[in-house]
């Protein structure tokens, strides 16, 4: 049973996972970097230690030192909040080489995740609604430009690697993206070190929609609802609302169903969320999971009444989700 987390993290998260520890009796570890020695979740947590510099590749991304002071502290367990390492395939498995809990999904469903063609083979396999686009990695212009022809224009180009809004390119004739290939894949490249790139529908008037999910290591999978967040800037989200105004209980149920399916056409655990674009005439397709707990998580403990942070501990505990999909109520 886990007694003493290590929260891979700073700020806001780690300020909700310490209080976390706090209401259920848990002993907590903080890590810090030179500017965060007087930081507060520094002085919230049962014991605060030193990891670095002040530039995070120094210190909230060192995972090596971070699994380090996890050991030296006697932790037996890391949350690694959101940002920095928490979709970190690479960070899971060393934690459990090491015989530490990760409270997240495996490496290995991390990594699928994160592959959006590996993700979306899987779920078309799962018969779960994807975008119309390329199958797999384009790799050259020409095969971009049959795709976009089959699928009309506009089309987005999109770096696999992609995420909040990096790596997306949207082309509306045949020179639009004979321009923006070279240019996509060399940003592609810069940012995440791979110049991989895919074709997909862009849909315009669509809404923006997601789905919190929990997955349990007995293989039991719940929705708790949806979040709205069309309202956005550049591909990132400004407001977060639930419920949608846009669902009724009827497609609650129905795309909650498929949110499910996606988890577990991944072999998910713990939280996540499924990420869906509604268009005008309230067709939904799947684009990703995200794999950690989100930044909006709180909207949905408003409007649920659950603890979500509590139920990540319980499921890296090894422990059923105490409820059934037929229990929650909105």
């Amino acid at each position: 049973m886990i007694e003493k987390i290590l929260i891979a993290n700073r700020g806001e998260i780690a300020i909700r996972v310490i209080k976390a520890c706090k209401t259920y009796g848990l002993k907590s570890v903080a890590v810090y970097s030179d500017e965060d020695v007087n930081s507060r979740h520094t002085k919230m947590a049962s014991e605060a230690y030193h990891i670095g510099a002040a530039p995070p590749s120094q210190s909230y991304l060192n995972m090596e030192k971070i699994v380090e002071v996890a050991l030296s502290s006697g932790a037996d367990a890391i949350h690694p909040g959101y940002g920095f390492l928490s979709e970190n395939a690479d960070f899971a498995d060393l934690c459990e080489k090491k015989k530490l809990n990760f409270i997240g999904p495996s490496g290995k469903s991390m990594r699928l995740c994160g592959d959006k063609m590996l993700c979306k083979d899987a779920m078309m396999k799962a018969k779960v609604p994807t975008v119309p686009g390329s199958p797999g990695i384009v790799e050259e212009v020409e095969k971009a430009l049959d795709i976009a022809h089959k699928i009309g224009y506009p089309v987005l180009l999109k770096s696999v690697f992609g995420g909040g809004g990096r790596g997306i390119r949207l082309v509306n004739n045949e020179k639009e993206l004979r321009e923006a290939f070279e240019i996509a894949s060399g940003e592609s490249k810069a940012a995440f070190g791979k110049s991989a790139l895919f074709v997909e529908k862009f849909l315009p008037k669509i809404r923006h929609i997601e789905y919190q999910l929990f997955r349990d290591k007995h293989g039991n999978t719940v929705h708790i609802f949806e979040r709205e967040c069309s309202i956005q800037r550049r591909h990132q989200k400004l407001i977060e609302m639930s419920p949608s105004p846009v669902v009724d209980q009827k497609t609650r149920d129905e795309i909650g169903q498929i949110a499910v399916n996606a988890a577990i056409a991944v072999d998910y655990t713990n939280a996540g969320t499924a990420e869906f674009l509604r268009l005008d005439d309230g067709t939904f397709y799947f684009i990703e999971i995200n794999a950690r707990l989100q930044v909006e998580h709180p909207v949905t403990e408003l409007v649920s009444g659950l603890d979500l942070v509590k139920l990540q501990f319980d499921i890296a505990n090894g422990k059923e989700i105490p409820f059934k999909q037929k229990d929650l109520k909105l």
